[in-house]
């Protein structure tokens, strides 16, 4: 298997993780820039984390009309595993790939700050190798990080056990000191229907290493080489 990586103008962490897929799990993976119109010979995508396009607009309102998005909705859809991470979730959320949006942080101001995370579900591509209470350490780094969905919305997402991660304390409490954001109902991650396309804030490419402080982003990029592993 091949992972692309996409590169937006203003990612800044698309080395990150194709040094977490390469260097740590040896996984093949490669850079595909975003004015390419096709994925071919790829079978999975992670969308970086960074400043797009500068964050004009909205974080996320113009790379998601970059020509390779057509590819990554076309490829979604057919059920290619795809992973958003910080920038890469708000995109997701534009190209309407993810329910709900992310907004400024409560307290107006950037956060860079190792969290935990609670694994809410072990039925994606990215959490296989998980299982749901278990606790995750990876940091986030977002001044637009705090997920809000409506109410309807949110109910549907409970319903249908698509909150992949929710913030905790060192408990496993989804209390409102552990939500670093403001985030609604502590959510940190979430997935469409069909589970394969999976939006989160912590970054697990800056956590594949015991010199970063954590290897649990590990978990989550080797779910992903398991899941083909075992088609």
């Amino acid at each position: 298997m091949k992972i692309a990586v996409i590169q937006f103008p203003g990612s800044n962490c698309d080395q990150d993780c194709l040094a977490a897929l390469r260097a740590g799990l040896g996984a093949s993976a490669g850079y595909v820039w975003h004015k390419e119109e096709s994925l071919a010979g790829y079978d999975a995508v992670v969308l970086p984390g960074g400043f797009s396009y500068g964050d004009y607009l909205r974080c996320g309102a113009i790379a998601r009309f970059s020509p390779i998005m057509k590819a990554v909705i076309a490829a979604a859809r057919e059920g290619m595993p795809v992973l958003g991470i910080c920038n890469g979730f708000q995109i997701l959320c534009e190209a309407g790939l993810l329910p709900g949006a992310l907004v400024r942080n409560r307290d107006l101001a950037f956060i860079c700050q190792p969290v935990r995370l609670r694994v809410e579900t072990s039925d994606t591509p990215f959490t296989r190798l998980t299982r749901p209470g278990r606790i995750l350490r990876m940091p986030v780094a977002h001044g637009e990080g705090a997920f809000f969905a409506d109410e309807p919305v949110l109910e549907r997402l409970r319903a249908e056990d698509r909150i992949v991660f929710r913030y905790v304390d060192a408990a496993g409490r989804p209390v409102a000191e552990a939500n670093p954001n403001g985030s609604v109902d502590n959510v940190a991650g979430v997935c469409n229907p069909e589970r394969n396309v999976v939006g989160m804030m912590p970054h697990p490419d800056r956590a594949w290493d015991e010199l970063l402080g954590s290897t649990d982003g590990r978990l989550l990029f080797g779910s992903l080489i398991e899941t083909f592993a075992v088609r």
